[in-house]
């Protein structure tokens, strides 16, 4: 089984859109096929993002408890990464080399992200992918 770290990008969008790509990686990870782990500052990223971008909250209507539940049963299913070592000038976005670091300490074998920022570093480390690829890569490998 690959563990893998999501980001942000995927994290929302599996809130967002429950029958998407990133919702069905995120499907996998609550029946324990995935291994997932998630940092502090991811899940805070994903609880900004939902919580206060304008035009996510026009266009879906959620209550911010739901944000919370959401980020608190990430936590349920997935390893809590606390302690990594800072890592910089990786990613175009130094905000991005954080997730790096996590996926580094962490020793996953895959990032899931629809950061263009990170998707850019496809060759590093071998392991940022888009949810799209990853879930092609589930399907094509037996059980």
């Amino acid at each position: 089984m690959p563990r893998i770290v999501s980001d942000s990008t995927v994290l929302v969008s599996a809130f967002l859109a429950p029958q998407g790509a990133a919702a069905a990686v995120l499907a996998h990870v609550q029946a324990g096929r995935v291994p997932l782990v998630v940092s502090d500052t991811i899940l805070a990223e994903t609880a900004r993002v939902l919580r206060t971008y304008p035009h996510i909250r026009q266009r879906y209507h959620y209550p911010d408890t739901a944000v919370q539940e959401f980020c608190d049963g990430l936590t349920q299913v997935g390893e809590l990464m606390t302690d990594f070592p800072p890592l910089s000038g990786v990613c175009r976005d130094p905000d991005d080399d954080m997730v790096l670091a996590c996926a580094r300490a962490a020793a996953v074998q895959y990032l899931v992200t629809r950061d263009k920022d990170l998707l850019v570093l496809r060759q590093y480390e071998g392991i940022i992918i888009t949810p799209e690829a990853f879930l092609a890569m589930l399907r094509a490998t037996p059980q």
